[in-house]
């Protein structure tokens, strides 16, 4: 009995092993598989993210980029469903049913001010004046094309589940996702997959600031500088208060924490004492909390400003993001498959095009070849300079991101290089390394279930006792913060 016994436990293992093998295998099949597709569609998704580098609509205003992605979605089977979140130009397309649930996001907003050609010397574009600076064309690009690989593999194989492509708006100062967040689009979410162009490949190891952002508007009396100036109030007065006093705080706030501005109206003529001005305001800092207490005191100096000029003040919170609730563990499968599938390679025309740009920053800068390297990930977490509205999903869902090398090494985002580099084939590779990683990433997940428990837990266990509340309170969308 016990031999039985022996042999029915060495058979039972050696057919798990099996079992486990065989899954591996797969695995690594599907990936390829992935690969292979999508190599061979690269002309096709290049086309549609030249197309929406050429639209370069600026923030809830994508209405052609968004109608583009959403026509392709449709075209490859998924259910999208427009104008969610009370933002015409927001969108979620679904396919499959059932768990797990993968979101994968994808964005597509211009910047403005950064109209340019795809030519490696600053010449603005013909006819506009935005640019996609920050590579969203080839965002929102490569996710649609990862979750329609993903259906094709999933069709083909049998494989249960479901994707869900997020169409997030305006992440540059809009806080798009933030609306779709609290909308409750995400609660039925397992995990939730990003990217972002770059200068290089890493997966995502640090976090991002918490930001909150506001237009604080000032009205006087308008009245003859000259004549009679005692009869004015002027805003822009208030307005230069209020800077003056903000500026005096940097002396008295966490050295971590980031105050900007820019005047978006300061009246029309010297002559005319302005009846009404206008500052745009953000504020970071790594803890969210730490945001609302600077916010608070900002709002404070031009409570202060307006008292001092004789105004009136009121403002209009336009933007609020958390900071990024990072998660180790599907940081490091991300980084696996992205150390697999390697950088980018340039020809030697793109070497060509890349050190004239290079050279147009005027100080060193990493080589082009760096664009073939994945940066390792670094183990202790630092906190990026920048803010994102991925901030507020990954404190609803575990949530992991990357970044691949879509502009020249040593380029910064928000330049007109980035913008030229994105119209050529640099941006596109780049684009197609993140297209297989997504891919490849959630194939690990849907695969396997360990995965996205443990992922889970993480989660959890980061997130604590924190109770969830955006940062922009529950105003309507800002659909024309670029007003």
């Amino acid at each position: 009995m016990k031999s039985f016994r022996l042999c029915l436990l060495l058979i039972c293992s050696f057919s798990t092993v099996n079992i486990y093998a065989q899954v591996k295998i797969n695995v690594a099949s599907l990936k390829a598989q992935a690969f292979n597709d999508l190599n061979a569609e690269k002309d096709h998704y290049k086309k549609i993210a030249l197309q929406i580098w050429d639209y370069s609509e600026l923030g809830y205003k994508e209405v052609k980029s968004s109608s583009l992605l959403q026509e392709e979605l449709k075209a490859q089977g998924f259910n999208v469903e427009p104008g969610v979140a009370g933002i015409p130009t927001a969108f979620v397309a679904t396919y499959g049913q059932g768990s797990p649930v993968i979101g994968i996001l994808a964005e597509y907003d211009a910047l403005p001010g950064l109209s340019q050609q795809a030519v490696p010397e600053k010449k603005p574009a013909d006819g506009r004046n935005s640019g996609h600076g920050c590579g969203h064309h080839l965002f929102g690009t490569a996710s649609v094309a990862a979750g329609i690989e993903l259906k094709k593999l999933m069709i083909k194989n049998g494989i249960k589940g479901t994707i869900k492509i997020f169409g997030c708006p305006a992440e540059e100062g809009g806080s798009g996702k933030v609306y779709m967040v609290r909308d409750g689009l995400f609660k039925d979410v397992d995990i939730a997959l990003h990217w972002h162009p770059a200068s290089e490949n890493r997966a995502d190891s640090d976090g991002a600031l918490a930001n909150k952002s506001a237009k604080f508007r000032f009205y006087g009396v308008s009245a003859h500088a000259s004549a009679s100036p005692e009869k004015g109030r002027s805003a822009l007065d208030a307005v230069e208060a209020m800077n003056y006093m903000t500026n005096m705080m940097r002396e008295h706030i966490p050295s971590s924490a980031r105050m900007h501005y820019v005047i978006t109206n300061g009246g029309k003529a010297p002559n005319i004492v302005p009846d009404y001005a206008e500052v745009y305001y953000y504020v970071r800092h790594p803890d969210k909390e730490e945001v609302v207490r600077l916010f608070d005191r900002i709002e404070k100096a031009a409570e202060g400003a307006a008292t001092g000029t004789g105004t009136t003040m009121k403002y209009e919170i336009i933007g609020g993001t958390h900071d990024l609730l990072l998660n180790k563990t599907l940081t490091a499968e991300v980084n696996n498959n992205l150390q697999k599938i390697g950088g980018v390679d340039y020809t030697d025309e793109e070497k060509a095009f890349g050190e004239k740009i290079r050279e147009s920053f005027g100080y060193p800068s990493p080589k082009v070849e760096e664009a073939r390297l994945i940066k390792s990930v670094t183990a202790e977490q630092n906190s990026s300079p920048g803010s994102t509205d991925v901030g507020d999903v990954s404190y609803n869902v575990p949530t992991a991101g990357f970044n691949t090398a879509t502009w020249v090494p040593g380029t910064s985002a928000h330049s007109w290089q980035a913008v030229a580099s994105g119209g050529t084939d640099i941006g596109i590779k780049g684009m197609m390394v993140a297209a297989k990683t997504l891919t490849a990433t959630a194939i690990d997940l849907l695969t396997n279930p360990a995965l996205i428990a443990k992922a889970k837990k993480e989660f959890l266990e980061a997130k604590g006792n924190y109770q969830y509340k955006a940062l922009l309170g529950d105003r309507a969308p800002a659909l024309n913060y670029r007003d």
